[in-house]
């Protein structure tokens, strides 16, 4: 287990085991609890925007060929451990069949991928979540979203300035608050998913869990898809000094991809539109839909910039020296 990891686990205000304990018994030492890293140069944060650009159109580039690819793009010469660093922060991995695709937490257990030869043909009869680097002028963003398999509807997302497992439990409370809950809730082995804080919020509403294998690359497309869109049509084009103004950004695109950005695979209807549709033929039992504070059983409004279905994109607090103030 690194020492982030680590760090993660120690609780400052433990009722019984104080933070010397805690240190003692993860083999960390307090200096390197209490360490507080300096801030990435301006430089550093230009150099992840590329590679951002780069993971983006090419999501099975791995450190080496990352490297190689910002000296022919962008003519910028840096080593492969500089590389491997930077995209270890942004929480990035070359897609690959292979191990260790995924930031996997030694002790989460692990359940099996139940997508594969499923047919999924309603509505919330499988969600999807992931979570993706957001670049930023000076300062470096975390964005989860979850996602209906079937309509390619964004539920609810949540900006968060660390890869914590915070951000994605509120994500996933909001969307089951929102919109019901789905038969089978799929993710990738990363740490934030297998958590118990986590899986046990999915057990507790009755939600079965599925689990990208190791070494599958392309079990979450649909997300995937909508991270490339996102980045291609609107965050890449501009560049972010505050979080307000990235999470302004954010959830403007995922309003007009919800609502206005026709899908190939949707027979070019909006996902909102399959959405809607689809629970008001067959709603779960107790279900309502929810658009823009009223609740309607069929032929729901589509949502406004304040509709629940865009989603609050609740916002964690900057780190200092890090993320700018807004």
């Amino acid at each position: 287990m690194s020492v982030d990891d680590r760090r993660q686990l120690i609780k400052r205000n433990h009722e019984s085991v104080s933070v010397r304990r805690q240190c003692e018994l993860l083999g960390l030492n307090r200096s390197s609890f209490y360490f507080e890293p300096k801030g990435e140069s301006e430089e550093t944060f230009e150099l992840m925007k590329r590679i951002d650009i780069i993971y983006t159109a090419c999501v099975f580039y791995g450190s080496r060929r990352i490297r190689e690819a910002l000296l022919r793009q962008f003519d910028v010469r840096v080593s492969r451990d500089r590389v491997r660093r930077l995209m270890r922060l942004m929480g990035i991995m070359g897609k690959l069949p292979g191990p260790q695709t995924t930031r996997r937490h030694p002790g989460h257990a692990i359940y099996p991928n139940l997508l594969r030869n499923l047919a999924v043909e309603r509505p919330n009869q499988v969600w999807c979540t992931d979570i993706t680097y957001l670049p930023m002028a000076r300062g470096t963003m975390y964005l989860v979203a979850i996602m209906d398999w079937h309509s390619r509807c964004v539920l609810s997302w949540r900006l968060s300035n660390s890869l914590d497992t915070g951000f994605c439990l509120e994500a996933l409370e909001e969307a089951i608050e929102r919109h019901g809950q789905p038969e089978i809730f799929h993710s990738d082995q990363g740490c934030q998913f297998t958590s118990e804080a986590f899986t046990g919020l999915l057990k507790a509403h009755g939600i079965t869990i599925s689990m990208s294998g190791r070494g599958r690359a392309y079990d979450n497309i649909f997300v995937e898809r909508f991270w490339r869109s996102l980045k291609y049509e609107r965050i890449h084009k501009e560049e972010y000094a505050t979080v307000a103004a990235l999470r302004e950004a954010v959830a403007a695109y995922i309003h007009f991809y919800n609502t206005d950005r026709p899908h190939q695979a949707l027979d070019y209807q909006v996902p909102w539109e399959v959405h809607a549709t689809g629970l008001a033929k067959a709603p779960p039992r107790g279900q309502v839909l929810h658009t823009g504070g009223r609740a309607q059983s069929a032929d729901p409004a589509p949502p406004t910039s304040r509709s629940p279905i865009l989603g609050a994109g609740g916002l964690r607090a900057p780190v200092a020296n890090t993320i700018p103030s807004t």
